[in-house]
């Protein structure tokens, strides 16, 4: 059984250490603990991961977060994945840093990556893990916030969150999404 995986971020190097990108360093961390690496093929970087009998096509969009629907859209047709195997994940800035939510669906809200594969896919019925960014920005400079590089302090409590929001993924691929959010949603 295939299954894909979609981290948001937006490409190059002026985005790889911001808060908005946190999908693509999900992607990441799960890539190095699985000693697999990605390659850069149609509207994004792709990895296979193969994990007890599942498949896992792990994407990094190149389409910049806006389009994220585009590139979505593509994989999902290419390896012909139902729609109940997609697991996107993104950032999210009402929850606590390191804070992980699944959802079996649910609106973008406002989440630009989200909103176009919403349009994109014609549904909000597919799952999503949120994966909380906080919200310590002024009034008024939310996205410089979200576009800002992560402290010295977020840096350090990040690599035990990115390799908890990495075996969410692997549950949601082999005891299912309800059992999945049991386990991660209270933690």
């Amino acid at each position: 059984m295939k299954y894909l995986v979609a981290g948001f971020g937006n490409i190059g190097p002026e985005y790889s250490n911001t808060r908005h990108n946190v999908g693509f360093m999900v992607l990441d961390a799960l890539a190095r603990a699985s000693n697999i690496t990605f390659g850069s093929a149609r509207y994004g970087d792709v990895a296979e991961l193969r994990h007890k009998g599942k498949t896992f096509i792990l994407l990094k969009p190149s389409t910049y977060m806006n389009l994220s629907g585009k590139a979505v859209s593509y994989w999902m047709q290419k390896e012909k994945i139902a729609l109940e195997n997609l697991l996107v994940v993104v950032d999210d800035l009402a929850l606590p840093l390191g804070v992980i939510r699944i959802r079996s669906r649910g609106s973008d809200g406002g989440h630009n990556g989200l909103k176009s594969t919403n349009e994109t896919l014609g549904t909000q019925d597919y799952a999503r893990l949120r994966f909380g960014i906080g919200n310590g920005y002024p009034r008024g400079h939310q996205v410089d916030y979200v576009l800002g590089e992560w402290s010295d302090e977020e840096l350090k409590i990040l690599p035990e969150r990115l390799a908890k929001a990495g075996e969410a993924i692997l549950c949601f691929g082999t005891i299912g999404i309800e059992r999945t959010m049991n386990l991660f949603n209270n933690q």
